[in-house]
C-alpha cells in the first residue's frame, strides 16, 4: 500500500527536474525500507507440529506443559518440554482418557492456587449441539504426574448449557471464565460469540454471562469457500478466546478466531481492556475493526488462528503459538507454528 501510494505521487511530480526527483526517490526508498525493517518481523517462525490444533502452553518452574487436540477427540494429553522449540510427540502423557463423555475438544492447562485445571469441552456423541464446558482437577505439583478427577460440567446459562472453547485467566485476583456459545439455540443459522463471566472457583460461575463479542463484521461472517465448499447453513463465528494480562499490566487481551475454520478467510480477531476497568461490562472492551494477524488464502501458510501467548523462561519476552493452516497434495492441513511476540507503544501485541 505504502509504495503504491509512493508510486502515484512520483509520478504527479512533473515539475520536477530529472535530478531532484531521483534524488526524492532515493531518499523515499530508503525510509521506506528503514520503516518496513521496523514494523515487520521477516524471522520465519517454527513449525513446531505439522499437524495439530488448538495450542495452549503454560511455563511452570521452568518448564512447559502443551496441550492441543488430539486426532479422535477421545483423550487429553500433555506435553513437557524445557524449550517451545523442543515439544513434540515423543515426550507426551495422556492425563484422561474419555468414559462417558465424547468429542473431546480445544483442552486447556492452567495452574491456579496451587492445582492443576484441565478446561475442555465435550459433549454426549448423540448430538453436538448440546457440548458442554467441563474441568478436571489435579492437586499434584506436576501436572503429568497425579490424577485428574472430573469437578463436572460448568453451567453457563440458565436455559441450556452449551458451549465451546473454555479458557480462563486471572485479572486483578479475579478469576474470569471466557469461551464462545449461542444467544440462543439455533433455528437455521448459528452464530458464536464471546463471553465472559466472573468465577466463584475454578469450576463454578459467580455472575451471570457477558456477551463480550459477536460476529457483526464482514471478516467474521465468512462462511462459503471461494470454490463454493460451505457448511450445510450459515454459520457465523467468534470462537476460541484467548485471554492473557499484557507484560506492562496495563491491559486485558482476547484474541478470538474468526469465520469458518473450514474456510480460507478464517482469521484473529482481538478485544481489549484495561485491567482496572470493570471487565463484566461490554462498554469496558475496545474490539479491533480489522483482523490483527489477517489471514493470505493464496499463500503458502494462511488462516493464523487459536493461539496461546506463553513468556520465556527468563519472563523478558512472549512467545506467541499458532495454528494456521498450510497445502500440501492437495490438501489443507493445520499445523503449529512459533514466533516471538512484539508489543506497540500502547502496550498491545503486534503479531505482524
Amino acid at each position: 500500500m505504502a509504495f503504491r501510494l509512493f508510486i502515484r505521487n512520483f509520478v504527479a511530480m512533473k515539475k520536477l527536474t530529472a535530478i531532484g526527483s531521483c534524488l526524492i526517490l532515493f531518499m523515499m526508498f530508503t525510509m521506506l525500507a528503514c520503516l518496513s525493517g521496523n514494523e515487520q518481523d521477516t524471522t520465519p517462525p517454527l513449525v513446531v507440529f505439522e499437524e495439530g490444533a488448538y495450542p495452549n502452553a503454560t511455563l511452570w518452574r521452568g518448564r512447559y506443559y502443551y496441550t492441543m487436540q488430539e486426532n479422535g477427540g477421545d483423550r487429553i494429553n500433555i506435553y513437557e518440554a524445557e524449550t517451545l522449540e523442543q515439544l513434540s510427540k515423543e515426550h507426551c502423557k495422556t492425563v484422561w482418557k474419555v468414559d462417558t463423555l465424547h468429542h473431546i475438544w480445544s483442552p486447556e492447562l492452567h495452574r491456579i492456587s496451587g492445582k492443576w485445571y484441565l478446561y475442555f469441552e465435550a459433549d454426549n456423541d448423540e448430538n453436538t449441539d448440546d457440548h458442554q464446558l467441563y474441568v478436571l482437577e489435579n492437586t499434584s505439583d506436576n501436572p503429568t504426574e497425579g490424577t485428574f478427577r472430573m469437578k463436572g460440567a460448568i453451567k453457563t446459562n440458565e436455559e441450556w448449557n452449551f458451549g465451546l472453547h473454555p479458557t480462563c485467566v486471572v485479572v486483578s485476583g479475579q478469576l474470569y471464565l471466557l469461551w464462545s456459545g449461542w444467544q440462543q439455540r439455533r433455528s437455521e443459522t448459528e452464530t458464536q460469540c464471546i463471553y465472559i463471566a466472573r468465577m466463584k472457583n475454578p469450576w463454578t460461575l459467580a455472575s451471570e454471562r457477558v456477551m463480550l463479542s459477536k460476529p457483526d463484521l464482514e471478516w467474521e461472517r465468512q462462511w462459503i469457500n471461494p470454490n463454493g465448499d460451505r457448511s450445510n447453513y450459515p454459520i457465523f463465528v467468534n470462537e476460541n478466546p484467548e485471554a492473557f494480562v499484557t507484560p506492562d499490566g496495563r491491559h486485558v487481551c482476547v484474541c478470538y478466531s474468526a469465520s469458518g475454520i473450514w474456510t480460507v478467510y478464517n482469521t484473529l480477531g482481538m478485544l481489549y481492556a484495561r485491567t482496572d476497568a470493570d471487565l463484566l461490562d461490554p462498554g469496558s472492551w475496545t474490539k479491533s475493526q480489522e483482523p490483527v494477524f489477517p489471514c493470505v488464502p493464496d499463500s503458502a501458510v494462511f488462516g493464523a488462528s487459536n493461539i496461546s501467548v506463553v513468556p520465556s523462561p527468563d519472563g523478558k519476552s512472549q512467545y506467541l503459538l499458532y495454528e494456521s493452516k498450510w497445502n500440501a497434495d492437495g490438501q489443507t492441513h493445520r499445523g503449529i507454528r512459533l514466533r516471538k511476540l512484539k508489543w506497540d507503544k500502547e502496550g498491545l501485541p503486534v503479531f505482524i
